[in-house]
């Protein structure tokens, strides 16, 4: 819910200013790029922050694929770019977590890459007027929870929107 601070950092979450900058300054361009396409070695990186460096090759391959196929040419390159923009500058949350009313259902994977677990931890007290803020920390999960942890994901979603459906 806070933006990539330095409180983050201090309690293990990612500094995305490093590689931010960097693909900012690559994807930047004043002349069309009609053949642009991410490189593997990016849509690696991306896919092992998300399930992590142990996950199935065949998930790991889809997943660079399915990015790759997302972000071609021209438009594909500024969609990039803007979304390397937007986690580098982006706002928190946390002055309108107050807001939030609805129940609130985290799951957290213990070995997230991008946010710590102990981040979670401090940011679920936070819905201060939630009917309910729970969370639920997955053994192993990784920063794509659905996609590394699908068997404990469902089940948990499944009974949360089942307890709160009208």
């Amino acid at each position: 819910m806070d933006y990539e601070s330095q409180r983050t950092r201090d309690i293990g979450c990612w500094d995305i200013a490093p590689i931010g900058d960097a693909l900012i300054a690559g994807w930047s361009s004043t002349t069309p790029t009609p053949d642009f396409a991410l490189d593997d070695g990016y849509c690696g990186l991306l896919a092992n922050l998300g399930v992590g460096p142990d996950a199935d090759s065949a998930l790991v391959q889809s997943l660079i694929a399915d990015t790759k196929s997302h972000y071609t040419g021209d438009a594909g390159r500024q969609r990039a770019r803007m979304c390397a923009i937007n986690l580098r500058d982006r706002d928190g949350l946390h002055g309108r977590l107050s807001d939030v009313s609805c129940p609130v259902l985290w799951m957290h994977g213990t070995s997230d890459q991008v946010y710590s677990a102990a981040n979670a931890q401090e940011e679920i007290i936070m819905f201060v007027n939630s009917k309910e803020a729970r969370l639920v920390k997955v053994d192993g999960g990784q920063h794509f929870l659905s996609a590394s942890n699908p068997a404990q994901v469902e089940p948990e979603l499944a009974a949360f929107i089942g307890q709160y459906k009208a």
